[in-house]
């Protein structure tokens, strides 16, 4: 039987979207490869996952953190979530930055 993260990559790989900066304009855009990261996280694959895309284990780790801070009003929770995103925000612009060249 095939895990259940196994059939959502699965079904992510059928229906995954071309990167239409990259189609019209030739080069890279900042989210290019996340798609493919998720799809190997989901696969169990972590290091591909981080090869494709490195913001995508913190972008998902601030995601769950935010609908927590949501939920249980963390005192600190907004302070937090500034640092993660301005952490995400740096690790994606080096990332597009790296690709370029």
């Amino acid at each position: 039987m095939i895990s259940f993260f196994a059939q959502i990559a699965h079904w992510l790989e059928l229906h995954a979207m071309p990167c239409l900066y990259k189609k019209y304009f030739g080069v890279d855009c900042p989210g290019c490869g996340m798609q493919r990261a998720v799809i190997e996280l989901f696969k169990g694959d972590i290091f591909k996952s981080l090869q494709y895309y490195p913001a995508c284990i913190p972008l998902f780790i601030m995601i769950i953190f935010l609908v927590m801070h949501i939920y249980f009003k963390y005192k600190q929770g907004a302070r937090i979530l500034q640092w993660m995103f301005t952490i995400n925000t740096t690790i994606i612009f080096f990332n597009y930055i790296y690709k370029q060249f």
